[in-house]
């Protein structure tokens, strides 16, 4: 019998569509409904071989993930929704519990490839895992910025893996404080990390992202995603940026002054945000649909979820960028 799949999530980012519906022209916006890093890594110009030639495992952006990882044994994909849609259909039906609000792509994966998936809060998380079969989770959250400390998640994984289980922790938000990683124990059994190109480094358009897990696992998914599955200047590109410590060093210390400035700059207008983290802030508000109405007849996207009352906020970019948003919010806030 045909089952119909739950429709595919909305995501940030979809400019065009919005410049459209509001009819404001696209040059006049300032889209803050991603959370990727504004000031991302600085491409360079990509040899033509590069893009002349199949990609090949000995590229050199293994070596690179290793150091950067702290030695996790990778799997590089087309970006971490890669493995989002690709790890639930190598697994038979399970129980899955999803700790909301989450990337909606999570849940979205697991019930097309046929488990059952329970959205739960982050109270209820101890006892999912002693009960359910998969636990996921977003660290940092996305979108509130909630961070859940390293120590909390090794016990659910204990209880997880103690019964076969799987902890799936998408980490795309951490790399401006790795402190509760848990990349360097995603080695174990029971326990999958993502991580990705896109956020930190601001390269979402590259497509890149990273599996940390079991050999078993990598080795499964690898072959259901076939050969080449990062382009060869997808990889190119990676394993520079991931090579680049004094860039990173400069952009944490970056975004962290962003946000901070991004969470002051909305409590003085009536906005307090109640949580983030270094790519974004989260405000929760009574009326988020209203609110982000209100931004956008401005020209100013947002990232609204009216089904957990609240709103994210990325990080401007320029220094125009802070004071149209300054602006905006003095006129909308009143």
């Amino acid at each position: 019998m045909y089952c119909r799949n739950p429709p595919p999530p909305q995501h940030g980012g979809r400019l065009r569509a919005t410049a459209h519906d509001f009819r404001i022209p696209l040059q006049h916006w300032l889209d803050l409904s991603t959370g990727i890093n504004p000031l991302g890594w600085p491409v360079p110009t990509v040899p033509d071989e590069v893009w002349q030639r199949l990609p090949e495992e000995d590229d050199g952006l293994r070596m690179a993930t290793l150091a950067y990882f702290g030695g996790a044994t990778i799997l590089p994909v087309a970006g971490s929704q890669a493995a989002i849609q690709g790890l639930p259909q190598l697994m038979p039906p399970r129980r899955v519990a999803i700790l909301s609000p989450c990337y909606a792509e999570h849940e979205y994966g697991w019930r097309s490839a046929g488990h059952q998936v329970d959205a739960i809060d982050y109270v209820e998380a101890a006892q999912a895992a002693k009960h359910y079969d998969v636990l996921v989770l977003t660290n940092p959250n996305n979108p509130s910025g909630r961070v859940t400390e390293r120590s909390t998640l090794l016990e659910w994984h204990h209880h997880l893996n103690a019964r076969g289980g799987l902890l799936l922790v998408d980490e795309a938000f951490i790399d401006a404080d790795s402190t509760h990683s848990l990349i360097a124990d995603a080695h174990q059994p029971g326990l999958v990390v993502l991580r990705s190109l896109g956020k930190f480094f601001g390269l979402a358009g590259v497509r890149c992202g990273f599996v940390a897990a079991e050999p078993a696992l990598l080795e499964a998914l690898a072959a259901q995603l076939g050969p080449w599955a990062v382009s060869h200047p997808a990889r190119w590109v990676a394993q520079r940026a991931l090579a680049d410590r004094a860039w990173q060093a400069h952009a944490t210390t970056q975004l962290h002054e962003a946000s901070e400035r991004l969470a002051t700059l909305l409590a003085r207008y009536g906005l307090p945000s109640q949580s983030g983290c270094a790519f974004f802030r989260w405000v929760r508000h009574a009326a988020p649909d209203a609110l982000f109405q209100a931004f956008a007849r401005q020209a100013i996207l947002v990232r609204h979820f009216p089904e957990h009352g609240g709103l994210r906020f990325g990080l401007p970019k320029t220094e125009a960028d802070w004071q149209k948003l300054e602006g905006v919010l003095q006129e909308v806030m009143g």
